[in-house]
């Protein structure tokens, strides 16, 4: 039996409907831990700005991407079916902090 999001028959939740879900309840948990690490990066004194600068930019985007996927889902703009907005973003997500971990080895590692 083929898995209901290949078939084309997989629709997703708006409204408050999507806070009961399982995979869109995980928005509310990188809503909740994404303003924490932001408030946490702003907070914390590091002798090179520069790194700093970096973190907080993917910090912010992260939550400010995951705040307009939520507000997405919640009023119905993602049309019901399965999109491709998620993917590009939990891909350039993932991305920006990879990037980061590279570069934050090289500096420890010059240290």
């Amino acid at each position: 039996m083929a898995p209901a999001a290949a078939s084309g028959g997989s629709t997703l939740p708006s409204g408050f409907s999507v806070f009961v879900t399982f995979p869109d309840l995980l928005f509310i948990f990188e809503f909740i831990f994404g303003g924490l690490v932001w408030i946490l990066i702003a907070s914390s004194l590091v002798p090179i700005a520069l790194i700093q600068g970096w973190v907080m930019f993917v910090s912010v985007f992260c939550f400010v991407a995951t705040t307009s996927l939520m507000v997405m889902y919640i009023i119905g703009t993602h049309g019901g079916e399965t999109s491709w907005i998620t993917l590009v973003f939990a891909y350039v997500a993932t991305l920006l902090y990879v990037v980061h971990a590279v570069f934050s080895l090289i500096r420890w590692k010059s240290s």
